[in-house]
């Protein structure tokens, strides 16, 4: 049997961002792991357009017109649960992440999310909180565990690892609680 696939997700494309250490530090944890399959998910290799199809993806059911949109809902697709890792910009998330959400509809429905954010004193928690928002929207399992990242400039060494080594157990941890609702969601859409 093929082990369920996760993508984790960088939610940030600007300059001098945080998302590729932290996401790359995630990566390299998630490599461990021998009951998942993770590949590193970069929206800057994703040059997706504003959403500008004739209709929302719900009406179009994967009949997407933007090449790009139709590579990144196969994608989507063929992954079994997701992590986002994602910054808190003005109390919210990113654009370039909120795009790459809305641009499919059906291809993350019933599939677990985990999130790691990252920030300032409130550590992303505001961004985690509007995103489990669209995540039930989509149809998608925001899973409890959530690990957040205070005062992100200074958080991390220069060997790209956490100065707080508790971080290595709470991912653990995320990691154990999303495997078990990918097998559960996986299990159940494959007896549907």
């Amino acid at each position: 049997m093929n082990k369920p696939k996760i993508l984790i997700i960088m939610g940030s494309t600007r300059q001098n961002r945080q998302s590729e250490m932290v996401a790359t530090y995630v990566a390299q944890l998630a490599n461990k792991r021998t009951d998942l399959d993770f590949e590193l998910i970069d929206l800057r290799d994703w040059d997706l357009p504003f959403y500008n199809e004739v209709a929302g993806p719900m009406s179009l059911k994967g009949n997407y017109q933007n090449e790009i949109g139709k590579k990144w809902a196969t994608k989507v697709g063929e992954a079994d649960g997701y992590i986002i890792v994602t910054p808190e910009y003005n109390h919210g998330y990113s654009a370039v992440l909120k795009n790459a959400l809305d641009y499919v509809y059906y291809e993350w429905n019933r599939k677990p999310v985990a999130f790691v954010s990252y920030g300032a004193l409130a550590s992303g928690a505001r961004a985690v909180e509007q995103l489990r928002q669209v995540a039930v929207e989509l149809q998608m399992a925001p899973i409890a565990t959530a690990v957040m990242i205070p005062f992100i400039w200074s958080a991390f060494g220069e060997d790209g690892k956490p100065k707080d080594g508790g971080y290595d157990a709470q991912i653990d941890g995320l990691f154990t609680d999303l495997a078990w609702w990918t097998m559960a969601l996986k299990k159940a859409r494959e007896n549907k």
